[in-house]
């Protein structure tokens, strides 16, 4: 066979002429549309995932204030003191971020923290968060401002609470 005889090679499937280019094409396509339906069909559960996390994440910074778990050099920190009130947003701001209970007021509230966080402690000292140190408040300030539009996903306490008012 010739190169262009190979070139107009036709493969009939059912009643269909198309070439085997086509066909592969066609193939991997709706290999890509049935791949990015399960991204679609996960991202709901993964937008409750990452308020899990960040939650939990949010919320050690209160537990190390308050409680010396784990143990950090932030331990210890006086309650009537700026690290103290802003480790009490942590440990409440966190848990209800964490379980999904008013997460939005929860989320826009620890991201105004983390907005004030970085501005006090952190860009003072330098423009740039990864030399200033601030790159983690400015990250759970961005991500708590996305939960406190999106709210915390179907996997949360407030999505049992809403589907129990239905």
């Amino acid at each position: 066979m010739s190169i262009t005889e190979s070139k107009h090679l036709y493969c009939c499937i059912g009643s269909t002429d198309e070439p085997l280019n086509q066909i592969m094409d066609r193939i991997n396509r709706e290999k890509g549309e049935k791949a990015m339906l399960a991204y679609v069909a996960l991202s709901p559960y993964l937008h409750s995932v990452l308020r899990l996390m960040a939650g939990l994440l949010f919320l050690q910074h209160g537990t190390t204030k308050f409680f010396g778990f784990p143990n950090s050099q932030f331990s210890g920190t006086p309650l009537m003191s700026l690290d103290g009130a802003a480790g009490a947003i942590e440990l409440v701001c966190g848990f209800l971020i964490a379980v999904g209970l008013l997460t939005r007021p929860a989320a826009f509230l620890a991201s105004g923290t983390m907005a004030a966080a970085y501005f006090i402690a952190h860009f003072p000292k330098s423009f740039f968060p990864l030399v200033n140190g601030g790159d983690e408040a400015v990250l759970f300030c961005f991500v708590f401002l996305f939960l406190s539009a999106a709210g915390g996903g179907p996997l949360s306490v407030d999505a049992l609470l809403r589907s129990k008012r239905k």
